[in-house]
């Protein structure tokens, strides 16, 4: 069956620093024709950082489009310091968000965060041997962040009572949970 749209216009109905909207009408494999509005992103990076003891790190902040705090793993968009390198990106939102540089990295998964309206993919990374960083990078402006650990029954049990409900914290969590 074929599925495939076919763009027939295009056009940005907004450019901002972190997101680009875009309207395209669209040609069906039926014939008839549809409008698409699709927000594009540069990419992203989750973190699962572990400490020594097996703690995850997660971070409490406020997020506008919820109107609500959440806790989240580590994580960040890709920008033009990066150079379209993940790792780099990792280890930067590591430093600027928890100030710490991993000693091992291992990527887990990438994944879309919302197909149905978005282009922006993720690559989620394990990062382990964690050390403290010995120059701060600054924080982006306006992240207020509040720092916590949790072991694996204390993540479990936050997904179960409805305190993390963030997509990619909670693959993360999973992730962590069917490790040995």
């Amino acid at each position: 069956m074929d599925l495939e749209e076919h763009v027939e216009s295009s056009e940005t109905l907004y450019d901002g620093v972190i997101v680009k909207l875009e309207r395209q009408q669209v040609r069906l494999p039926n014939g008839d024709t549809a409008t698409r509005e699709i927000v594009r992103h540069t990419g992203a990076v989750g973190i699962l950082a572990l400490t020594s003891d097996n703690k995850m790190f997660l971070e409490r902040q406020w997020r506008a489009p919820i109107h609500a705090a959440t806790l989240e793993i580590p994580a960040g968009k890709l920008d033009s310091r990066d150079a379209d390198n993940a790792e780099h990106a990792v280890i930067r939102e590591l430093n600027e968000e928890i100030r710490y540089q991993p000693g091992q990295l291992k990527r887990i998964a990438g994944f879309y965060s919302s197909v149905g309206f978005s282009d922006e993919y993720m690559t989620l990374f394990l990062a382990t041997d964690l050390k403290p960083v010995t120059t701060e990078l600054p924080r982006d402006q306006g992240e207020n962040l509040e720092l916590l650990t949790v072991t694996k029954d204390e993540a479990k049990a936050m997904i179960e009572n409805g305190e993390i409900e963030d997509a990619k914290t909670v693959t993360a969590i999973y992730y962590w949970l069917l490790q040995k």
